[in-house]
């Protein structure tokens, strides 16, 4: 599976609904152990699969049973050199697909690239949704997580897979979406998504249900880290680009959330993300060796949301000083959001020494 976001979400899903169906497997790939050698262990019965579009670049012989591309939003465009390489190197998942091709149906680009690939005789397309599912699709009939993708009688019945209930400790924001309730919609689709893979493998209905239960995240993934003040922060640090940040900051209610943003921006832009997520700021903290590209889109975008410019200087502070300028921004009640819509690299070794920098600092409000 690929995607530009919701990868490791749904690969973790996908690993925890197969333990639960009994089989033997293990989240592999882009996630840690290589596929290669997870596919030489005669221990493990099927592998959840995560892969990255470069590679996917240089792969040209795989034949997965089932695969998934999650979404498609402009990304690592210096590496791939436009949006339209970069989606045909995720759509390199579909090819020689031998059951299912998993598309996400609110994502049009995801859809070509299915009806694009060539597949394996007999393969299926099946989209997932956060609305009703038609024939072809999971989704959601209110609170019910549903098939009508593998069900037999999908032509005419939904088939019960869960509940938004056994997704509620993946909750992590304060969400307005009134079809996902407080379970943040990116993580109901990742669901979606995995169930599908899994379904596609043969695992039964009920495995969905316990593998989704049982699936616990990892960090720096909407994290709540302190609460000091009666304000709440939150650690999304895995969000490293505009579509991640987006789908983070809509988790969260309007005029609530004080923003740590800011990195190496790869080359992406960040006005349709304040255009859209402009209504959930309350103020932004900038941190970052350059954070023009997010200043910028501000200005142009939200004018009227206070901006805080972090002296990129002393970068063994940095986080420190952006976390107190959060502080003092928020009110009680508010949230100060790390999901910085950029790479870490430009100031910290990794997304998670950065998330691990903010949550320190954090921490620290409580001792003062």
């Amino acid at each position: 599976m690929t995607g530009t976001n919701g990868k490791t979400t749904t690969v973790g899903m996908l690993a925890s609904i197969l333990t639960a169906a009994g089989r033997r497997t293990l989240a592999v790939g882009n996630v840690g152990t290589p596929v290669v050698e997870a596919a030489t262990d005669p221990d493990l019965d099927v592998l959840a699969v995560e892969l990255s579009s470069f590679q996917l670049h240089f792969t040209h012989s795989m034949s997965a049973q089932a695969a998934a591309v999650l979404n498609v939003a402009a990304d690592h465009l210096d590496w791939h050199g436009s949006l339209e390489a970069y989606a045909a190197d995720k759509g390199r998942a579909f090819e020689r697909t031998q059951v299912a091709c998993v598309y996400n149906s609110a994502d049009p680009v995801t859809e070509r690239l299915v009806r694009d690939a060539d597949v394996v005789d007999g393969a299926v397309a099946v989209g997932f949704t956060l609305g009703m599912p038609s024939v072809g699709q999971v989704g959601l009939v209110e609170d019910v997580l549903v098939d009508r993708g593998f069900a037999t009688l999908r032509h005419t019945h939904a088939a019960e897979l869960g509940t938004l209930a056994d997704l509620a400790h993946l909750g992590g924001g304060e969400a307005s979406d009134p079809r996902t309730g407080a379970v943040p919609s990116h993580v109901v689709a990742d669901a979606l998504a995995a169930a599908a893979l899994a379904l596609a493998h043969g695992v039964e209905p009920a495995a969905v249900r316990d593998g989704l239960r049982a699936y616990t995240p990892g960090a720096h993934r909407i994290e709540t880290v302190a609460v000091a003040g009666d304000v709440r922060y939150v650690d999304d640090s895995k969000a490293t680009n505009a579509h991640a940040a987006a789908a983070s900051l809509g988790a969260f209610a309007p005029d609530s959330v004080v923003w740590v943003a800011g990195g190496l921006a790869k080359g992406a832009t960040f006005d349709d993300l304040v255009r859209t997520r402009r209504d959930r700021l309350r103020a932004v903290v900038l941190i970052g060796a350059d954070p023009e590209p997010l200043e910028g889109a501000l200005g142009r975008h939200a004018p009227e949301i206070p901006v805080v410019r972090i002296d990129p200087g002393d970068t063994g502070t940095v986080m420190t000083r952006a976390v107190d300028q959060a502080r003092r921004l928020a009110r009680p009640g508010d949230t100060v959001l790390l999901a910085p819509a950029c790479a870490s690299m430009d100031q910290f070794a990794s997304y998670a020494e950065r998330g691990d920098a903010f949550a320190a600092a954090a921490r620290a409000l409580g001792d003062r």
